[in-house]
């Protein structure tokens, strides 16, 4: 009979991929995925720390499983609770002593050890496990092939670590240096995805544009060279990745976005304040004019590219100056949609110990005002597509019966009526509506290049063949 596995996944789209190959690590153990810790003989939280108070969220949800675990136990069956990701990386074996029902503590970097892990733990081996190292050999190299689907969109990791080290960024120490895969094995698992049904991939990395693997030429390849030879993929349809830093925008990449239509006209370019001052706080080594003339080269490669970002208001010592450098960047850019946050010191981080920090009503008043240009931008963005023909890649059933929801090339939210069995298809989609999160519109066309690379059939709103 075998056994269940139930993962929860924090955070980035990266630990979204490292939970897929856990998954994968444990399948030769017996493990199936269930949907429900309360069936589950292994519980997994893969979480993340950049989030605020990101560890006690995790020892709440530990508290939460207490009691399943107990009355496992008392039914005589073992339930195994793990936790992996960035916080189990930076609390270790502190983690052991503050929810001793842990039976196991991995960090980022050691989940191809899992089976022997799990090996141990099952034949009685010590009250709890902690591996937060960062092995010589990469994972990589020790994970067995992919396992079940990702579905038509597909993430794919290329890049792990940060050299950059910004002041308020625990990623360096959670997820290590930098470290880019092979182009041959990049290639290899690409095309595994796709024969197992994606017709859309995103490339991760903590500085995925960092990417510099190994090429079968005995160099050493960039991004833009990676992405040039995976659009070469029979029945890969689009390339996305993310996230990038500024600094690692480079003239080839920029070029590739001009020249390989496959990578789809959207962009995550994180630039976190448009503040000098604080740029430099932060350590991010790139000015606001440097950020604003990336981007003005990479809208004159590809003019329909549309960006989102990440900032950070309240950083230690910002001022009214500070923020408003970074209403005007925001204003100059013009962003699709962004991600915005208050800052929160995160333990060990040089911008922690920063005595200057803002009071938190001030982080507030500043938030709202930023989310409120940023809202502005994207309902502007949207309401642009109105009256468009977008291919759209549909993925999920949508709230309603007989509803469908999928992406657009700029990553918006469609919403149309139509089968299931369009799931996993690139339609065409005449957009009639916009909101601030969504577009909604009628289906026109479904295109079969997954299934025959060649027909195309025309269905009406509700789908009749």
């Amino acid at each position: 009979m075998p056994k269940k596995l139930y993962i929860k996944t924090y955070g980035c789209q990266m630990n979204v991929y490292d939970s897929v190959r856990m998954a994968d690590a444990l399948a030769p153990l017996g493990y199936a995925k269930t949907a429900s810790p309360e069936e589950a003989d292994f519980v997994i939280l893969n979480t993340c720390h950049i989030r605020e108070k990101a560890s006690e969220k995790v020892y709440s949800e530990l508290g939460r499983l207490r009691p399943l675990k107990a009355a496992a136990a008392a039914e005589g069956r073992q339930v195994l609770l793990g936790v992996a990701g960035c916080v189990a990386q930076a609390e270790g074996e502190e983690m052991l002593r503050r929810a001793p029902v842990v039976d196991l503590v991995f960090g980022p970097q050691t989940y191809h050890r899992l089976p022997e892990m799990v090996t141990r733990l099952l034949a009685g081996e010590g009250g709890g496990l902690v591996d937060t190292d960062f092995p010589l050999e990469s994972k990589f190299d020790h994970l067995p092939e992919e396992g079940a689907s990702q579905g038509a969109a597909a993430f794919l990791s290329v890049q792990e670590g940060c050299d950059k080290f910004c002041s308020f960024c625990v990623v360096p120490y959670t997820r290590g240096a930098e470290f880019s895969r092979p182009v041959a094995e990049v290639v290899a698992e690409a095309k595994r995805l796709v024969a197992s049904g994606a017709l859309e991939i995103t490339l991760l990395g903590q500085n995925v544009n960092a990417y510099h693997g190994d090429g079968p030429d005995g160099a050493t390849w960039g991004l833009g060279r990676l992405l040039r030879r995976l659009a070469e993929i029979e029945g890969l349809a689009r390339l996305r990745y993310t996230t990038s830093h500024p600094r690692d925008m480079d003239a080839e990449l920029i070029a590739t976005h001009r020249d390989e239509p496959k990578i789809m006209p959207y962009l995550h370019l994180p630039v976190q304040s448009g503040s000098d001052r604080i740029l430099s706080a932060m350590n991010r080594k790139h000015s606001a004019d440097d950020y604003r003339r990336i981007v003005g080269e990479l809208r004159n490669a590809r003019p329909d590219l549309a960006l989102s970002s990440d900032f950070i208001v309240g950083f230690p010592g910002e001022r009214d100056l500070d923020f408003a450098a970074t209403l005007r960047l925001v204003t100059d850019v013009g962003y699709a949609q962004a991600y915005s946050f208050k800052y929160s010191p995160r333990p060990g981080t040089p911008a922690s110990s920063i005595e200057e920090q803002v009071p938190e009503a001030i982080k507030t008043e500043r938030l709202s005002a930023l989310q409120q240009l940023i809202d502005a931008q994207q309902l502007a963005f949207n309401h642009a597509k109105i009256g468009e023909r977008l291919e759209v890649l549909l993925e999920k059933p949508g709230k309603r019966a007989g509803q469908l929801i999928g992406r657009s090339p700029w990553m918006q939210s469609v919403v149309v009526e139509a089968p299931e069995r369009l799931i996993g298809h690139i339609i065409e989609v005449d957009i009639e509506a916009a909101h601030g999160n969504s577009l909604a519109g009628r289906v026109v066309t479904l295109d079969c290049a997954s299934e025959s690379h060649i027909a195309r059939t025309v269905f009406a709103q509700t789908g009749a063949a």
